[in-house]
């Protein structure tokens, strides 16, 4: 029997002194050198306050605004102050606990002819503590200060989100704002061409078929006008969301887009992706989860807590603190579990399941990033041909329309002509902003990609594994 037993502690120690999980690093994905798409424009590098350099006061008021009060970055907040309590629990759960008691009683001896009642009054200072031999208490603080770690870079990614969100919204309702001016100036052209195109009929100079025709394109435009409105409220209303107010008291009057366009530098270190803060947060999870394949591995390692106490007892209140009175102990309680049916085996596995899946996620959100890196960096270069392309069609349609205008008016071309370089004009002038407005959203969106611009100084930086 005393040899299974030693057997036993044996094991269970050699099972307390197993490495804590760990990952692999050449399992993790790792930066690239370089990106397949890159700007061949300089820039200076962008501030932490990455939106200023668009130059524009109304954007700077918004984001702010949103700052202040935006839901999404208020439940991340508390999301980390609940993180930072529970730290806060796992600090103290390392530390002595000392606590003070008092109380009083009344009885009566058996054993006597007549019981006589008696009042016994007590109080003591008592002590505790835990020596923490496997490690367990040590992990669990590390686990949850690296909960903390990772709540703080949820933070200021949802800042972050909430930032290129805003901008981008509007960014997207000035372009909007540009795209329904040029619709209604095609609206007042066709208003022009059906009042001149009113009179000739009445002077029998063209057919009622003409008439119809520019009446039908008049309508057509205006439903399209009527249709950008409606899509002006609803990027009013959403900003008005990520703003935090309600969407009955906002407004954001139309005005000029005169924003800047922020260039992108050439030749971005790759080494920005990793300063992401969703890609350091999943970091700080895979940390967290390795600390918690200790706290597992820890369970079994035995129990060990120290205890002491003194105090007094009497049977007199005022007698109570007299050296006669005074009681002490100490005591040392050890807990070594024998048989738990596989419960502790199960919560090692359990941990080192949840670490691999940690690492599963990260290298999959590290994966995502550099996607959205690749992409907007791919879009910005692309959308700056496209937007070359587009200015020379808008030149060339202007110029058709105001030929085939003039030669209408001199009744040298059919209607149909001057209708159709009318809607070749409407149809490149908005192709061309909306390449305008595409790229400045990939703009927001590489930013958003590198966790805030392209700043080697901005940003969080991930620690390693």
């Amino acid at each position: 029997m005393k040899t299974t037993l030693t057997s036993l502690v044996a094991a269970l120690v050699l099972a307390g002194c197993a490495s804590v999980g760990t990952v692999d690093p050449a399992q993790l994905p790792q930066a690239p050198a370089a990106y397949k798409a890159q700007s061949a424009n300089g820039a200076a590098a962008l501030t932490a306050s990455w939106w200023q350099p668009f130059a524009d006061p109304v954007l700077d008021d918004l984001v702010a605004r949103a700052m202040a009060a935006n839901t999404s970055v208020q439940a991340a907040a508390n999301r980390l102050a609940q993180a930072r309590a529970a730290l806060g629990g796992a600090e103290a759960s390392r530390l002595p606990q000392v606590g003070l008691a008092a109380g009083a009683g009344r009885s009566s001896t058996p054993g006597q002819p007549v019981p006589q009642p008696a009042t016994q009054y007590n109080a003591g200072l008592s002590l505790a503590y835990e020596l923490d031999l496997g490690g367990r208490l040590l992990h669990e603080r590390n686990a949850a200060a690296l909960d903390v770690l990772s709540r703080e870079q949820l933070l200021a990614d949802a800042r972050l989100l909430v930032q290129a969100n805003v901008a981008r919204g509007y960014l997207a309702l000035r372009a909007l704002d540009a795209e329904r001016e040029i619709v209604r100036g095609t609206v007042a052209a066709y208003g022009e061409t059906l009042s001149l195109t009113e009179k000739r009929a009445r002077a029998g100079d063209v057919a009622d078929l003409d008439l119809a025709r520019v009446r039908a394109e008049l309508a057509a435009n205006e439903a399209e006008a009527l249709a950008l409105d409606r899509r002006r409220l609803e990027l009013e209303t959403a900003l008005a969301v990520l703003l935090g107010e309600p969407a009955s008291n906002f407004r954001l009057a139309p005005t000029a887009w005169a924003t800047a366009l922020p260039a992108v530098p050439a030749g971005l270190p790759s080494e920005l992706l990793q300063r992401r803060p969703d890609l350091a947060a999943a970091r700080s999870q895979l940390q967290a989860a390795q600390a918690r394949v200790g706290v597992a591995q820890a369970a079994w390692w035995p129990s060990l807590s120290l205890t002491a106490q003194g105090g007094g007892v009497s049977n007199e209140l005022s007698n109570l603190l007299r050296s006669g009175a005074g009681t002490w102990g100490v005591g040392l309680l050890a807990a070594l579990p024998i048989f738990d049916g596989g419960r502790r085996e199960a919560g090692v596995n359990t941990a080192k399941a949840q670490l691999d899946g940690s690492a599963i996620a990260f290298r999959e959100q590290f994966l995502l990033a550099l996607k959205d890196v690749e992409d907007q960096l791919g879009a910005l270069t692309l959308l700056q041909q496209q937007g070359e392309a587009n200015a020379r069609a808008v030149s060339a349609a202007s110029q058709a329309l105001k030929l085939s205008d003039t030669r209408y008016r001199n009744g040298l071309v059919s209607q149909l002509e001057l209708l159709d370089a009318r809607r070749s004009e409407l149809a490149n002038k908005r192709a061309a902003l909306q390449v305008r407005s595409a790229q400045y959203q990939a703009t927001v969106g590489l930013i958003r990609a590198l966790g805030g611009g392209w700043s080697s100084d901005a940003g969080v930086k991930l620690a390693g594994v």
